[in-house]
C-alpha cells in the first residue's frame, strides 16, 4: 500500500474531472464523423499532457503543443455553431441542458406521418411554411428573434394547415413542435449568412436555427414553387418528396443518444 501514498490526490482529481468532461463531450455527439474528430482531438490533448508531465522531451512537447493548437483552431471554425450554443447555455445558466436526456424530446413515430402529410398538402397548394422540430435542443423563447404566439396544442394536420393559411397573421412565421405538441406559431428565427443570394427567407431561417442547435430539424415549404426542403446542422437538402421527407425524419428518430430506436410508421401511412 506504499504506492498509494506516493500518488498525488490532485492528480487523481485532475484525471477524474478530465475523464468526466471527455465522457460528457463524447456523449453529446451523435454524428459519426464528428465523433471521430473529437476522439482524435482528445487523444492529442492527452498525449500532450503525458509528454509534458512524464517525458523530458522539449522538442516533442513543443511539436505536440503546436499540433493541439492548430487542431483547436480548426475545430473552432468547424464547430462554431456548437461552441456558440455552449456559451449561450453557460451565459444563461442552463447548464442542465448539457446533462439532460435528449431522448425525452423525441417525436412519436405517428407524428412523422402527420408532419409529412401536412408538409405534402402545403406543398401541393404552394403555401409557404416553416416547421421547427426540436428533438432535444430544449429551445427557449430567448433562442428566437421573436418567440411568436404560444399555442400548446396536440399536433394535428388540420391545425398545422390552419396555422399556415395565407390569410392568417401567423402565416409568415415558423411553427415550433416539441414533444409531439405544437408549442408556438409565428416564431421568427435567426437568419443564416450562407447562400444569401440563393435562398429565400424561410430557407435562410431554417439554416440559421439548425446552425446553432444540432438537435433541431426544419421543414421548409417554398411559397414560390411548393418545393419541400429539410434543414439539419446548417445544411439544406432540397428538393425532396414527401416520401423522402418521411424517410429522413424516421432516420433522425431512429438514432438517439441513448441507443434506443423509435419504430417507423408502416409504408402505407406515408404522406
Amino acid at each position: 500500500m506504499i504506492w498509494l501514498r506516493l500518488i498525488d490526490p490532485r492528480l487523481l482529481l485532475d484525471l477524474l474531472f478530465a475523464s468526466l468532461l471527455g465522457l460528457l463531450l463524447l456523449g453529446r455527439v451523435t454524428e459519426a464523423r464528428t465523433l471521430w474528430l473529437l476522439r482524435g482531438y482528445l487523444f492529442l490533448v492527452a498525449l500532450a499532457w503525458f509528454v509534458q508531465r512524464y517525458a523530458n522531451l522539449p522538442l516533442t512537447s513543443s511539436l505536440v503543443d503546436a499540433l493541439v493548437l492548430a487542431c483547436s483552431l480548426a475545430l473552432a471554425i468547424l464547430w462554431q455553431g456548437e461552441l456558440r450554443r455552449l456559451m449561450e447555455l453557460l451565459g444563461t445558466g442552463r447548464i442542465g441542458v448539457l446533462f439532460a436526456d435528449r431522448s425525452r424530446d423525441q417525436l412519436a413515430s405517428g407524428s412523422v406521418s402527420m408532419l409529412t402529410e401536412a408538409a405534402g398538402r402545403l406543398s401541393q397548394v404552394r403555401c409557404g411554411a416553416l416547421i421547427v422540430l426540436d428533438l432535444g435542443s430544449d429551445l427557449r423563447p430567448e433562442d428566437f428573434l421573436n418567440p411568436g404566439i404560444r399555442i400548446d396544442a396536440h399536433l394535428s394536420v388540420d391545425l398545422m394547415l390552419n396555422l399556415f393559411a395565407v390569410d392568417t397573421p401567423l402565416h409568415d412565421g415558423a411553427v415550433l413542435v416539441q414533444k409531439n405538441r405544437i408549442v408556438a406559431a409565428g416564431v421568427i428565427l435567426p437568419l443564416s449568412r450562407q447562400g444569401l443570394n440563393r435562398y429565400g427567407t424561410r430557407h435562410l431561417a431554417a439554416m440559421g436555427l439548425t446552425e446553432r442547435h444540432d438537435g433541431c430539424f426544419c421543414i421548409v415549404v417554398s411559397e414560390e414553387t411548393g418545393t419541400l426542403s429539410l434543414a439539419s446542422q446548417g445544411r439544406l437538402e432540397r428538393p425532396i418528396t414527401s416520401s423522402r421527407l418521411h424517410d429522413l425524419l424516421t432516420d433522425a428518430l431512429a438514432t438517439v443518444p441513448t441507443g434506443r430506436s423509435v419504430s417507423a410508421d408502416p409504408p402505407e401511412h406515408r404522406g
